[in-house]
């Protein structure tokens, strides 16, 4: 008999029929459960999180790339390109 760990509810599973990735789900909690071990059997939560945590990643990064850009929708450009810029006129 396995048991869930987020819940500790008893999941009813035959443990020598389960494979290792295969996706479980907890009777009490619902939580998605995947098996990452097959002797002894092993439950891993699989968290709704890691994807909500991406999500936000991606929000920001696209409102990273929104301030790149004038009023009339130009391409500004970034002032380290410039300096280098500078720099390389300077070393000649």
């Amino acid at each position: 008999m396995l048991r869930c760990p987020e819940c500790s509810a008893e999941i009813d599973v035959d443990e020598d029929e389960v494979e290792e990735g295969e996706i479980l789900s907890c009777p009490e909690c619902e939580c998605e459960l995947e098996v990452s071990q097959t002797h002894p059997v092993a439950l891993n939560p699989i968290s709704d999180d890691i994807e909500e945590e991406d999500d936000e990643e991606d929000e920001e990064d696209a409102d990273d790339d929104e301030d790149d850009v004038d009023e009339d929708g130009e391409l500004l450009e970034d002032e380290d390109e410039e300096d280098s810029d500078e720099d390389d006129e300077e070393d000649e």
